[in-house]
């Protein structure tokens, strides 16, 4: 019952924030980034700040620092960011999304994304390294990159928003001139951080406490995950591709990030390109002779982009070390879906490095690639257009592939030079901004189905990148068949931006699985822990949209080793949940053959044991104990030093009792004799 007495006595006293979300701290070979509280949490009075006005109360007039601060969404920028920063007066922050979307843009990544580990440097054109050439992305902030050391929480529901406001209002605000009265509101928050300095200090201390400790202490774990791929004609996944057998690789990311630790929604950055690369996959996959093309086509799903190329650089590495079914040698050519969804007049870009285009024979293959493309895109609604020849490759998985190779390759965006995203890597790259828009009273399924003008957008890139493929690959027949359909495209864009647990997710995954479909909007970070649900659902989906229903038993289906010309070196199998009978619970499960397969996305560096490694990404995520927020009121200094005093006169009244009681226990607890007993 002491329990249960204890946190009725907190409820009365705390009310918990329950949807938020931390700025954490990641960690490379030479950083530290983020956000973290001291260890016991920080606390400070809660100050609203709506516009740059406000931060004179807490910068320097305020009566009462340490200030918590509540701060609108659209002045989350560097500018008072870095003002904050510099001063003791304030012990943590507390972001309110901005509604709608801040207009002028806001992208708290980097002005050059993966500086320094794509192909461009000193050694290789170095005209083109670090963005000389060409600004990707002009709004970038680099907030993302900064280091603070008090917690920053996004609160992402808008009613926890308005009861600290509230609080706020009714306590906290200044009357009549003068500082507010006590009791004021206050916010505490707890997001302490194990990791310290860089990669390199927190993977030593990590790797001495597993040599010498029995229960050793972890403080940071590297970014991992897995890549997804797989193959149009299937190809033995443990063994080596014939070196004569020539490949052509399509490429998209499929993570994203922001400054809040998994609030990554990345629906131009990443979705935009690898549902249209998904949808690619689906229309090549039907067409009639693809067992007959002389060359392959592998679908490559990249995981860990965000952050220094983790996915493209292990499976080049994995390629040079033969650990790989494909080795570099079989790649014909490389096309790269980036971000597609924003085009201009329907306009498609088509990017490519000047550099090994230098070499005669590159140029001519790039050049077939381009054609290819071009002619590819006739009768579409899509426009594909040249960058300029002097302008080097956007930041692309593509260029980790030319580090290793000169490879012809092309990388396709709907950006001619800076991103036309002005939410790159930001809480605000949504659904909203690429402009998906579905009518009012749809119920959640009617959603899922209806067609919106995005899903047709993206659909018409698919088809065009489908032809370019058949033909690449030397298909000869004709391609007006071949068509991506903007029913899957808007199923994709609405189960990877809106809502997972959607019908159509849950009918093509495995029934132990279901658990990952949760009701929240998805995310897309690439996380410590894998695989993450976007990589889940990418193989399945890939699986459901390239794969063929076979006839098994569950129990076949789970151990296709003991079926005879099951191929399992070629193929994987699944059982999945199946849809819904009418107007029942029951579903109808089935088999699923495929040649999805996952390759490891864990930067080689820590395989090589190589922390400070500048030639691979080194990014850690440091381990924590507990992320939480909290509100509640507190008392003034002068009322709290007076309840100490007077609990300590009572304790020290209450130990001179004692004493003096236990002195005189023999008089004061005697038992007086009975009358007339005699002594013997």
């Amino acid at each position: 019952s002491g329990s249960c007495q204890g946190n009725s006595v907190e409820r009365k006293i705390y009310i918990p924030l329950n949807k938020t979300a931390p700025c954490v701290r990641l960690l490379n070979a030479t950083h530290q980034i983020g956000c973290q509280s001291s260890i016991s949490g920080d606390t400070g009075v809660i100050h609203v700040v709506e516009k740059e006005e406000d931060l004179n109360w807490v910068l320097a007039d305020g009566p009462h620092p340490p200030y918590m601060i509540l701060l609108d969404g659209n002045l989350f920028n560097r500018r008072v960011m870095l003002q904050l920063k510099g001063t003791s007066r304030v012990s943590g922050l507390a972001v309110a999304i901005a509604k709608p979307n801040p207009p002028q843009g806001f992208s708290p990544g980097l002005k050059c994304p993966n500086d320094g580990f794509g192909v461009y440097s000193k050694d290789y054109g170095p005209q083109f390294a670090h963005c000389n050439k060409t600004v990707w992305n002009p709004l970038g902030s680099e907030l993302s990159y900064e280091d603070f050391d008090f917690p920053i929480f996004l609160l992402e529901d808008a009613n926890e928003t308005q009861v600290i406001k509230q609080c706020y209002q009714d306590h906290n605000i200044p009357r009549g001139g003068s500082g507010p009265e006590y009791p004021l509101c206050a916010m505490q928050l707890f997001s302490h951080m194990h990791a310290v300095t860089s990669t390199v200090t927190c993977m030593r201390r990590s790797s001495l406490q597993s040599t010498f400790s029995i229960n050793p202490e972890v403080v940071c774990d590297p970014l991992l995950d897995y890549n997804v791929w797989s193959t149009l004609q299937p190809i033995n996944s443990s063994g080596k591709v014939d070196p004569e057998k020539e490949v052509i690789i399509v490429a998209t990311r499929i993570d994203s990030h922001s400054f809040f630790w998994n609030i990554a929604p990345g629906a131009e950055s990443a979705v935009s390109s690898f549902v249209t690369h998904l949808a690619a996959a689906e229309a090549l996959h039907k067409a009639s002779d693809i067992h007959l093309l002389q060359r392959n086509v592998m679908f490559t799903f990249f995981q860990g982009e965000t952050f220094d190329y983790i996915g493209s650089s292990r499976m080049v590495y994995d390629m040079e070390k033969d650990k790989f079914p494909l080795g570099l040698n079989n790649i014909h050519s490389f096309v790269e879906l980036n971000q597609v969804a924003l085009r201009n007049d329907s306009v498609l870009w088509m990017h490519t490095d000047p550099i090994s285009r230098l070499n005669g024979s590159v140029e001519a293959k790039v050049r077939n690639l381009l054609d290819t493309l071009r002619n590819s895109s006739l009768g579409a609604n899509v426009s594909l257009q040249e960058a300029e020849f002097s302008q080097p490759l956007p930041p692309s998985s593509f260029q980790r592939f030319l580090r290793a190779r000169p490879i012809p390759g092309v990388v396709l965006t709907d950006h001619q030079t800076a991103f036309q995203n002005r939410y790159y890597q930001s809480m605000y790259d949504t659904p909203e901004n690429i402009h998906m828009q579905y009518p009012e009273g749809l119920s959640p399924e009617e959603t899922l189905e209806y067609v919106t003008d995005t899903a047709k957008s993206l659909a018409e890139v698919a088809t065009v990148v489908a032809r370019a493929l058949y033909r690449l690959a030397g298909g000869a027949n004709n391609t007006s068949a071949i068509q991506a359909d903007p029913k899957t495209v808007t199923r994709m864009l609405y189960g990877f931006t809106i809502k997972m647990n959607n019908s159509w997710f849950q009918s093509i995954i495995k029934p132990d699985l279901k658990g990952i479909l949760g009701d929240e909007v998805p995310q897309h970070y690439v996380a410590v822990s894998s695989p993450v649900n976007t990589t889940y659902l990418v193989q399945y989906v890939l699986a459901n949209l390239t794969g063929t229903v076979v006839n098994l038993t569950k129990e076949d289906c789970q151990n296709p080793e003991k079926v005879p010309n099951s191929e399992i070196e070629m193929y994987e199998y699944a059982w999945v949940q199946g849809s819904l009978y009418p107007n029942s619970t029951l579903r109808v499960p089935y088999c699923v053959r495929s040649a999805v397969h996952l390759s490891k996305a864990l930067s080689p560096a820590f395989e090589l044991r190589q922390w400070g490694s500048t030639e691979y990404s080194t990014w850690t995520e440091s381990r924590w104990k507990e992320i939480r927020a909290r509100i509640f009121l507190v008392a003034s200094k002068e009322l709290e030093i007076i309840t100490l005093l007077v609990g300590i006169a009572i304790l020290v009244f209450s130990l001179l009792a004692t004493y003096f009681i236990n002195a005189k226990a023999d008089v004061l607890f005697s038992i007086p004799r009975e009358p007339g007993a005699g002594a013997y």
